[in-house]
């Protein structure tokens, strides 16, 4: 049976030039970084090297990444850090973050008792701007957690608008940017954001690993205790392979940029315009999206709901209704519940997400699928 990935936003394929650079590695560079002999030097080299590297693509200093084990816990890490460490009394984000977010806010929050506030959006997804300036008025120490890139309707957020208001404030700027970094240029010597988090997974690298940008001078406290890797703020021996692949994958996915993101926005556009003549009555969730993300509102009964995605699968298509770290609940997105009204919401909403792997004889065979359903 045919497969068709269409759910990029959850997770991408590896390029194999980086699995043939974790190979190498696993290989050639098995010793611990820790260890002061030439083969403990020789690996440390290798984790170095690929710092430098990310650094260089995200115009920022090589001891400002931060390697950890995914964009989740440096986000726990940092918020944490921020509430704990920092005094920050008050938090300020959304209910459209990601869960690693919000869930832990919400454990700072019964922990250390501390001020959230969440914006809005409107029926578009776009933020309620007005109001964050206006929170940032008052003198409370504050951290704000606001995405770059939704993961469910690729909705953009203007991150330099956001982190303009907060450095006017004197507020900390936590930006999750999973969905943009490798996608888009970001220059965080010129960005006004303080922390960012990434993982590789989501740019054809390896899960298991991601990076934390901690703008220099900001001094965090270990979240993990142990040995003196990662400036004494990460312990645990470092995983060489997993970043080596991490940097690799970075750096293909920069130096193919302008001609992937033509062809995977094209494709979008293909794609919307392919469902549009199949269902004129649909739409889609979210303004001005990014452009690997598609998420459309399906005219369909509300009964189909339930077993879109499962019809979807049995005919090879991968495709979802929200993040992947939700797929097992029957929850309504949470995301789509800030956005649409209750009847929208009761129809099927799917997530269709590119990549420069993509065809468009996969877009018309999902189409076609769909138009049997």
């Amino acid at each position: 049976m045919q497969k068709i990935y269409l759910d990029n936003a959850a997770t991408t394929p590896i390029r194999q030039e980086v699995i043939d650079e974790m190979v190498k590695v696993m290989q050639s560079e098995f010793g611990n970084p820790s260890s002061t002999h030439s083969i403990g030097r020789s690996s440390k080299a290798v984790i170095e090297t690929s710092r430098k590297t990310i650094a260089r693509y995200l115009h920022c200093n090589a001891q400002e990444i931060v390697f950890t084990s995914s964009a989740t816990e440096a986000t726990n890490w940092i918020l944490r850090s921020a509430v704990k460490d920092f005094g920050v009394k008050r938090i300020i984000t959304s209910r459209v973050e990601h869960h690693a977010t919000l869930y832990t806010i919400l454990a700072l929050q019964d922990e250390f008792g501390i001020q959230v506030e969440y914006l809005n959006v409107d029926c578009d997804g776009v933020l309620d701007y007005p109001r964050l300036e206006k929170l940032l008025s008052e003198d409370v120490k504050t951290i704000v957690s606001l995405m770059h890139v939704n993961n469910e309707t690729g909705v953009i957020n203007d991150i330099n608008r956001i982190g303009a208001l907060c450095h006017q404030a004197k507020a900390l700027f936590h930006c999750d940017t999973v969905q943009s970094i490798g996608k888009t240029e970001l220059d965080l010597q010129q960005l006004p954001v303080d922390f960012v988090v990434a993982s590789a997974h989501k740019f054809h690298g390896p899960k298991g690993i991601g990076f934390a940008f901690v703008r220099k001078n900001l001094v965090l406290q270990p979240m993990i205790f142990g040995g003196e890797q990662e400036k004494g703020w990460r312990a645990g021996t470092e995983s060489v392979h997993q970043i080596a692949g991490m940097a690799k994958a970075l750096e293909l996915s920069y130096e193919h940029l302008t001609e992937e993101r033509a062809f995977i926005s094209n494709l979008k556009t293909y794609c919307f315009g392919q469902l549009k003549a199949a269902f004129p009555a649909v739409e889609v969730n979210g303004a001005a999206t990014f452009y690997n993300i598609l998420n459309v509102l399906l005219p369909f009964s509300p009964e189909k709901t339930a077993m879109i995605l499962f019809n979807l699968d049995m005919k090879g298509i991968a495709v979802s209704r929200g993040s992947a770290c939700q797929s097992g609940s029957i929850k309504p997105s949470h995301v789509l519940a800030e956005m649409l009204t209750e009847e929208a919401l009761a129809k099927p909403s799917l997530r269709i997400s590119f990549s420069h792997y993509n065809t468009n004889e996969e877009i018309d065979y999902f189409v076609e699928t769909l138009k049997g359903i």
